[in-house]
């Protein structure tokens, strides 16, 4: 049995019984009285009634609202993947329509230059007023959580005093892990993607995109998912003027490789180190019976010095 509301045990509800009647104490207080509520409790706890009247007693007051830290060391351009985005908009969704004004704030530590494109792609997702309770901290991040959140309560490695049992300054015990997601939950063995451009590469031929880059060190990013099969990808150089040069001839920046995109969507990125004109080729010359659909972004990213204030200065700022 679950241990939900209308999928107990005869045990279960034994237990649920017994646990309302050793909190009646304590249930005027608490933000809700019904069984869904108190369940939660005894799930949480394994259904022993010991250690859940002990943890529901430690609740003390009703938490309104929560104050999040994001972490963002490390963030960078493989994050910004399609499905991931769409997934963190979904769950950002949830939260709000599900859990309303739950959100006290959201500090932001360690942004990297990228973070400004990143929260483009997701803010369409949040209400105005989350939005506003978004704050991307500076160098001084600790300082500004110590003010914000009590240090006892907060771990050694974000400025506070708190540790594990072992001196873990990362509290890594308390971290509850969900574990393996079963297979039963899965909903398809690939992923499915559709980007802003599609074009039909015919069978046996070769689909070409050229992009004028006007800066060296400029990231050149493509995004591609096909349907139904592999498909070819390299990005080449002109080395002379016009549209007259063949792909042969031209100088190989990224080998071209088979991807099986249609099992997974692929990101490609490479520094182009010379301005110039970028060829992307989507081969499908090695197929003689099939076409592939396939579609596409490409983007063209300035250098990254001098281009995105870094957030890595005194004080902090909101997101709009």
């Amino acid at each position: 049995m679950s241990g939900r509301v209308g999928d107990l045990s005869p045990k279960q509800a034994e237990t649920l019984t017994e646990f309302r009647e050793r909190i009646q104490d304590v249930l005027p207080d608490l933000p809700a009285q019904h069984d869904h509520y108190l369940l939660r409790w005894l799930r949480a706890r394994s259904f022993n009634v010991q250690k859940a009247e002990v943890m529901i007693r430690k609740l003390g007051q009703n938490i309104e609202a929560i104050s999040l830290i994001y972490d963002c060391e490390g963030l960078g351009l493989k994050h910004i993947w399609k499905p991931a985005i769409e997934t963190y908009g979904e769950i950002l969704t949830m939260f709000e329509e599900n859990y309303p004004e739950g959100l006290k704030r959201v500090f932001l530590i360690k942004a990297p230059k990228m973070f400004p494109m990143a929260y483009n792609l997701i803010k369409h997702f949040l209400c105005e007023e989350t939005r506003r309770k978004i704050i991307v901290l500076g160098s001084n991040w600790q300082e500004v959580l110590r003010k914000h959140i009590d240090p006892e309560q907060l771990p050694v490695v974000y400025g506070g005093t708190l540790t594990d049992p072992d001196g873990d300054p990362r509290c890594r015990t308390m971290i509850k892990y969900g574990g393996t997601v079963p297979k039963s939950y899965y909903v398809q063995d690939s992923v499915t993607v559709q980007y802003d451009n599609s074009v039909t590469v015919s069978r046996g031929s070769v689909f070409q995109l050229e992009f004028d880059v006007s800066a060296a060190s400029s990231l050149l990013r493509c995004q591609f998912a096909s349907d139904g099969a592999d498909i070819g990808f390299g990005v080449y150089r002109r080395t002379k003027e016009g549209n007259g040069q063949k792909v042969s001839e031209m100088l190989q920046v990224l080998p071209s490789e088979r991807y099986n995109a249609h099992l997974v969507p692929e990101d490609r990125r490479l520094t182009c180190p010379e301005p110039g004109v970028y060829v992307l080729c989507f081969d499908n010359s090695y197929s003689f019976l099939q076409s592939k659909k396939v579609s596409y972004k490409v983007e063209v990213l300035p250098p990254p010095d001098g281009q995105i204030p870094s957030p890595h200065s005194q004080g902090d700022r909101r997101l709009q």
